[in-house]
């Protein structure tokens, strides 16, 4: 008897799924629909497209890697099919956020050193640390941690600085985001080069390895005007020319910097840039918290792109960077979190939210930032800023599927009257339900597809133990 109704009841399973799979087989033959890899559907789509259109409800189709249309989910459901079709019905849908200053693999020295300005912060206790503990191994246990946070809060695409780059890269491919990663160039001995010289040579074997890469584009990062000296700093650029790719640098971070470079070459850290021919369009500058309106004209002129990081500034007492100076004048203006040392994490909504509220507080002004300022410094912005806008920053057709969908269905998010408004001051990175890069589901419903959480926490957990014995 229990045989016969275990055999029963595997007969109803199997022709269940023949049925469905049928079914789907002759949806996907109605006449006129296009067979997709994948709908995105019922869900309110911000799409941050020239129009800024919100879609309530919307839906996204995706065919590979690629955006093949954007509209309501009746007017996709008559034009296309898909296999795997993702119910976004109460969230929102969106570009993926683009951070574009951080240093993923000090996630690895999260609260290691806080309540510090930035100098002594760096001399005193990253430095110190960095020399005794960076090593490929730590680079890579470091980005897959920082990958894991940053899939599950919705970063898809981010720019990043640091040693061993190459790691960097491996472990960004292998874990399905996007990447603008810069190999540092600094002008004092670290762990993958001893001198300047050595860290432009290993920067130009890192663009050779992943040039034409589809996720990962590799780029020159010298680090600062006053770590690195003048020949490197036009070298970089040189490097960035020659490949055609971008150039990370920080930028007036400080007082101190400008304090340093007036005395040294009697000019501003922009300035000085300027005047050994570094600045140019495909420079993405990080911090410039401390540029007056001549340094802003110049940026201008140079078409230099700005990454806006209003935690790190502020948790280091670095200052406020005159944004709405920026904004005014049309420069390009980005987000980035800096790394998770100095903010201490890698949730851009935070990142959008600080923006958004710390210059209305520093110009007394409440329109200083709207949210929908803030959002297009987090997607489109960002995009410019590393000059990939023809390709993510939107939801558009022919755009590369780089998307999240946020859930609204929590206390927390009810009611929802405008879904711009709570992305940017409701919103939260564990908020994200599914990130998709490249036409990929690197996390579905929390679950991230592309690493091993359990693993990577555990790598992370036992590195930390090394790293907190070396700074002892």
């Amino acid at each position: 008897m229990i045989r016969s109704t275990v055999v029963r009841s595997a007969v109803l399973i199997l022709v269940l799924s023949l049925a469905a799979a049928a079914a789907l087989h002759a949806v996907a033959q109605q006449p006129g629909l296009r067979r997709v890899s994948m709908i995105v559907t019922n869900g309110t789509v911000v799409t941050m497209d020239p129009a800024r259109r919100i879609l309530t409800p919307g839906a996204v189709a995706i065919d590979g890697h690629t955006i093949v249309a954007v509209g309501s989910p009746s007017e996709i459901a008559a034009a296309f099919a898909a296999g795997d079709v993702i119910d976004a019905s109460g969230s929102v849908v969106l570009p993926g956020l683009v951070n574009t200053h951080t240093h993923a693999p000090m996630v690895m020295y999260r609260g290691l050193a806080d309540d510090l300005a930035l100098m002594d912060w760096l001399q005193k206790y990253i430095f110190p640390a960095e020399a005794k503990t960076v090593s490929p191994e730590m680079v890579r246990v470091g980005t897959r941690l920082a990958a894991l946070e940053m899939i599950e809060s919705g970063t898809t695409t981010f720019a990043d600085m640091y040693y061993f780059e190459e790691e960097v890269g491996r472990a960004t491919r292998a874990a399905g985001l996007r990447g603008v990663l810069g190999e540092t160039i600094i002008g004092f001995a670290v762990a993958d080069a001893k001198t300047p010289a050595d860290s432009l040579k290993r920067t130009e074997a890192f663009l050779q390895e992943f040039a034409g890469d589809e996720l990962i584009i590799p780029v020159p990062a010298p680090h600062s005007m006053y770590t690195v000296d003048g020949p490197s700093l036009v070298a970089a650029r040189k490097l960035a020319d020659k490949y055609g790719v971008p150039m990370l640098i920080h930028l007036a971070e400080t007082a101190d910097e400008v304090d340093i470079a007036k005395a040294k070459f009697k000019l501003t850290p922009a300035g000085y840039l300027d005047s050994i021919g570094v600045l140019g369009p495909t420079v993405v500058a990080a911090h410039c918290v401390w540029l007056d309106e001549a340094d802003t004209a110049i940026l201008k002129r140079n078409g230099v792109k700005i990454s806006h990081n209003p935690e790190s500034n502020m948790k280091l007492a670095s200052g406020t960077a005159p944004v709405t100076r920026y904004l005014k004048d049309g420069l390009t203006v980005s987000l980035g979190t800096d790394g998770a040392a100095s903010n201490n994490d890698l949730d851009m909504f935070e990142a959008m939210r600080q923006a958004a509220m710390l210059h209305k507080l520093a110009t007394k002004d409440p329109q200083a930032v709207p949210a929908q300022t803030a959002l297009e410094m987090a997607t489109l912005g960002g995009a410019r800023a590393l000059g990939l806008e023809k390709k993510i920053g939107s939801l558009e057709a022919g755009k590369r599927a780089d998307l999240i969908v946020v859930s609204m269905k929590g206390a927390r998010q009810t009611p929802m009257y405008n879904p711009v408004s709570h992305l940017v001051y409701v919103a939260h990175g564990d908020d994200v339900q599914t990130t998709v890069v490249n036409g990929r589901v690197l996390m579905r419903d929390r679950k991230v597809l592309t690493l091993d959480e359990a693993s990577v926490l555990a790598d992370a957990r036992a590195l930390s133990v090394k790293v907190r014995e070396a700074v002892r």
